[in-house]
């Protein structure tokens, strides 16, 4: 288990700190919700949560497989829809993965990335379209 604390600080900003490691990051209100755009956007973090825990698996896979991971890409496009309410509506990724890779290994890390816990976590109301880029 692990315990996040969590403050609102005002303005439409909150302070998140991962008592494990002390580490803390804020959170903004988007632009386009009232808020500054200054920081990323609680919504902002459910696409980041989902682009680095797909890498993160991959490289899991990666690292008992002996291949090399290191220098893959991840981009999201965090789409908003408002009806009938305001939530993400699509998640576009894409994951370009480095040079060097076997051909074998392309279908455990896809794999890996689809099964990862916040892709499986995630509602399946929001479409997650994911493209895998190989340099060859």
């Amino acid at each position: 288990m692990v315990a996040i604390k969590v403050e609102y600080v005002g303005g439409l900003r909150c302070t998140a700190v991962h008592e494990p490691s002390g580490t803390s990051l804020t959170t903004d209100a988007p632009k386009d919700n009232h808020g500054l755009g200054e920081s990323f956007s609680p919504t902002d973090l459910v696409a980041t949560a989902l682009v680095t825990c797909m890498l993160s698996i991959m490289g899991i896979v990666a690292r008992k497989n002996g291949w090399k991971l290191e220098g893959a890409r991840g981009h999201v496009e965090k789409q908003m829809v408002a009806d009938p309410q305001r939530r993400i509506g699509r998640l576009p990724i894409r994951l370009e993965l480095p040079a060097g890779l076997p051909k074998e290994a392309r279908a455990a890390l896809e794999h890996a990335a689809l099964t990862c816990p916040v892709h499986l976590s995630v509602n399946p109301a929001i479409e997650r379209p994911v493209t895998f880029v190989y340099p060859d």
